[in-house]
């Protein structure tokens, strides 16, 4: 839709009257100007994500994007201006993924320019396409909002689909996830639709208000924005009353100790330095009262040996196991011919028998494999004697005094309705995490913002042990109980909270509300566009 002087001498006066100039000055940039818009308007929409929060720029930066599309004079200029306004969104929020690299940058200073500026660039690619499709659709109506909405959403939930197991990070309901009440409140219907879901309420609410830019009826125009309201203040609504009945039931004698070492990062791994960073938490694992706890909760890697093949390792961890308990930590498994190995989370008793293990599904690309290795000749970041294998996929582990438990290992946390198998519920989620490679960057808190979500989604409690941090007791409403704080070095004694009695809408049917969600979206636009032809 393109827009003249003629149109908008016709717009409604008053604060109508100036969005409408300003949509049109928008529409109209060419040049730097236009892609100086674009990176801003991202820029901007980015202090929306964890651990800023500042959800009402979403309704600055979303119009923006809509105004920008709207002037467009083809879909491969909205193209350019949805990729620039998701590449000044992206670099923000992920440039802590350079940090990782520079652990040992002497092998991986190649890598710091894609990381920092071309997986921004890729990513940036989904809402590209929006922008472009939504350009191909007439903006009578609310159509090329819908059409946007609808396009951005699918993208997203097919990036975190991908092949290499895809990245679903920054995905904007997450910016509902914050300990103030309002949002916490929003970040309930997460148990509904999953994090897809209110991803999709909030850019479709933020994106409404573009409206009133446009040429029109002023009381028309004026409804659309309030009509997005309505879900987002039911939602709210049913969130705050959720959260109205108080913390949830502790469960009796399921008491938990967390240890958090903050252990430096270190790329290439010794024995040494592994029995170091072993002795460091061992000893902060037995200050008193570590035997009066159910179980011992460790980060990952947190014992960096075979521990199925080391007696000596299993033993030192037995001896800080309290009586009739276990500790439940992350380590390395290795296959029985000593040609594979996996990442795992282990659970050893007090007499150093291994209980159990779970091995991890979801391994970093370039991280804990390298994809096409035959093709891309160097190393994974994380250096090991071989690239990790992949587990069978989520498992429900049965210890000693404390309800079954699912354990999830660091980026796993990420992955919506991937977290525990649903045909064998557990009692509680158990996440251990090493977020060290990027130090005291936005990244570990954006980390700890996405796996709290994961509580909410399934109705379970999750308990979080990091190695640098952000470790933490999270009741099923995403509510954190008490933490220890990232960079700090420490325990933390609490209670495990009760998991739900029901499982969640979205831990029975997935996604499936969310793709009726999108669906009604197009059904909108349709009926929309028939009333339109009607007219």
């Amino acid at each position: 839709m393109r827009f003249d002087t003629a149109t908008a001498t016709n717009a409604a006066v008053g604060p109508m009257s100036r969005l409408r100039r300003l949509a049109l000055g928008l529409g109209s940039l060419a040049g730097w100007r236009r892609w100086l818009a674009g990176i801003l308007l991202g820029l901007v929409t980015a202090t929306a994500m964890p651990p800023l929060n500042l959800v009402p720029v979403l309704v600055i930066g979303f119009p923006g994007l809509i105004w920008l599309i709207d002037g467009a004079r083809t879909r491969r200029q909205a193209a350019g201006d949805g990729w620039r306004f998701a590449f000044g969104f992206f670099v923000p929020v992920l440039y802590w993924t350079t940090l990782s690299l520079f652990v040992d940058i002497a092998q991986f200073w190649v890598l710091v320019p894609f990381a920092l500026f071309g997986l921004p660039a890729f990513l940036a690619l989904g809402p590209a396409a929006a922008a472009a499709i939504a350009r191909s659709v007439p903006a009578a109506g609310n159509n090329r909002i819908l059409v946007f909405v609808a396009t951005y959403s699918a993208l997203d939930w097919g990036r975190g689909h991908a092949p290499f197991g895809g990245f679903p990070w920054a995905l904007m309901g997450y910016a509902w996830s914050a300990d103030a009440l309002p949002l916490l409140a929003v970040l309930q219907s997460t148990a509904l639709f999953g994090i897809y879901g209110l991803t999709l309420v909030t850019v479709l609410v933020a994106c409404l208000p573009a409206r009133l830019g446009h040429a029109g009826a002023p009381r028309a125009l004026r409804l659309s924005p309030a009509i997005g309201l309505v879900p987002l203040a039911a939602l709210a609504l049913w969130g705050g009353l959720r959260l109205a009945h108080g913390p949830d039931p502790l469960l009796p004698g399921a008491k938990i100790r967390i240890v958090q070492p903050d252990n430096p990062q270190l790329a290439e791994w010794s024995p040494r330095v592994a029995a170091q960073d072993a002795v460091r938490l061992l000893t902060l694992a037995v200050q008193p009262g570590g035997h009066q706890v159910a179980a011992q909760i460790w980060p990952e890697a947190a014992i960096d040996f075979f521990i199925n093949r080391d007696s000596e390792a299993r033993e030192a961890v037995g001896r800080a196991a309290p009586t009739g308990g276990v500790v439940l930590f992350g380590t390395m498994r290795a296959g029985d011919h000593g040609d594979e190995a996996w990442n795992s989370v282990a659970a050893v008793d007090a007499t150093g028998r291994l209980l159990a293990t779970y091995d991890k599904v979801h391994l970093v690309p370039f991280g804990e494999y390298v994809p096409l290795r035959s093709i891309l000749r160097f190393s994974q970041i994380v250096t090991q004697r071989l690239d990790f294998a992949t587990g069978p996929g989520p498992s429900t582990l049965v210890l000693p005094n404390l309800p079954p438990v699912s354990p999830i290992i660091c980026y796993e946390a990420i992955f919506p309705h991937a977290v525990v198998d649903e045909a064998n519920r557990p009692g509680w989620i158990v996440n251990v995490t090493n977020d060290a490679w990027f130090g005291t960057s936005i990244g570990p808190r954006q980390h700890f913002a996405i796996t709290r979500v994961r509580a909410v989604e399934e109705g379970l409690p999750l308990v979080r042990a990091g190695n640098s941090g952000i470790s933490a007791i999270i009741d099923p409403h995403g509510r954190v109980l008490s933490r220890i704080e990232l960079g700090q070095r420490g325990i933390l004694d609490g209670v495990l909270p009760r998991a739900l009695p029901r499982a969640t809408a979205y831990a029975r049917h997935g996604d499936a509300i969310y793709a009726a969600m999108l669906l009604a979206l197009l059904i909108a636009v349709r009926l929309n566009s028939r009333r339109i032809r009607a007219r």
